[in-house]
């Protein structure tokens, strides 16, 4: 690998961070000078398992990551899209042929597996649920497709937002190419996919490693199911209480004007008329407030609900469900 296409790493550092991260104190050129080094073997370390992923059959192309010595390849759920067979391309420029399993769109997570015989560089999965505003992390990705005349370029940066649901924002630059690409912590573990890009530094969403876990049996099987949404309130695997939101109040809250049958709400008793004021301590400024909240935990947490009830306020806990699996129990 040339040096030069890792990254000038400390170059971006003296120019744009200050102030210190979960990752570590940066207080001196020091400090910036082993930040780098670190950096530069987390690159060499992985770049060989960053692979790019082009499907000729429906003319897109996009990044991926393998993490099985059987070539088990993560990717994003929209990079596979209609495709059932990839060109599977290594940073040497080596192919491979691989073959579409299954994918979450709801999450925007997929799977891919090389179907030819070889010895395939692998790199280790972490947790991305630990995961907090401003730990560093790395993004990778054949960013614009697949070019011999380089190796897939790093970015660095920092975690900006950990939600909602299975998704985290970083301020890693990414470009078109760069979807499926893996997000690294520092320690070279993958704890997401990239997903969307958005125009601005700090709006790139990746799809956290934590939502494969949760999906992996069924996509290695190869199910294919959900709907990639851009507003996270309109995904079907959401968590939700299952209430029906009154008007928004003044002063924050937001009324129980029904509480749907059988639901998480009404096992655990919340009631009509009731007013949410706080979810695990976070003070609850209106409706979408609540959902954004809901949608960073998964369905099954349990969480404790703050109610006005007249002048009393109740504490209650309610394990979330998603809102699909609460539809289906009412269309039973």
């Amino acid at each position: 690998m040339k040096k030069s296409r890792i990254l000038h790493v400390g170059a971006i550092l003296l120019l744009g961070l200050t102030g210190t991260g979960r990752g570590g104190e940066i207080r001196s050129l020091e400090d910036v000078l082993a930040l780098q080094a670190k950096t530069e073997e987390l690159g060499r370390k992985v770049l060989p398992a960053v692979v790019a992923l082009i499907s000729e059959e429906v003319g897109s192309s996009g990044s991926g990551v393998v993490v099985g010595k059987d070539g088990l390849i993560l990717t994003a759920a929209h990079v596979i899209d209609g495709a059932e067979e990839v060109e599977v391309v290594f940073p040497g420029g080596k192919q491979a042929k691989g073959k579409v399993l299954g994918a979450n769109f709801s999450k925007d997570i997929g799977m891919v597996r090389i179907v030819d015989e070889g010895d395939w560089p692998v790199v280790e999965i972490g947790e991305s649920k630990p995961l907090q505003a401003g730990d560093w992390v790395v993004a990778m990705g054949h960013s614009e497709g697949y070019d011999p005349a380089r190796t897939p370029p790093l970015r660095f940066g920092r975690v900006v937002s950990d939600g909602p649901g299975n998704f985290l924002t970083t301020d890693c630059t990414l470009i078109g190419g760069d979807s499926g690409g893996p997000l690294f912590d520092l320690e070279g573990r993958v704890v997401g996919i990239n997903s969307s890009i958005g125009e601005s530094l700090d709006n790139n969403n990746h799809a956290g490693i934590d939502g494969f876990r949760e999906d992996w049996d069924r996509m290695l099987a190869g199910e294919i199911w959900g709907e990639l949404q851009l507003n996270p309130l309109a995904n079907p695997e959401r968590p939700v209480l299952g209430i029906l939101m009154g008007r928004e109040l003044s002063n924050g809250g937001v009324p129980v004007e029904r509480v749907t049958p059988d639901s998480p709400a009404a096992k655990a008793g919340i009631r009509p008329g009731d007013v949410v004021v706080a979810v695990d301590g976070t003070r609850i400024r209106g409706g979408r407030n609540l959902g954004m909240i809901l949608a960073k935990h998964s369905a099954g947490d349990e969480v404790e609900v703050s109610l006005l009830r007249g002048r009393e306020e109740v504490k209650l806990r309610v394990e979330l469900m998603r809102q699909d699996q609460l539809f289906e129990k009412l269309e039973r």
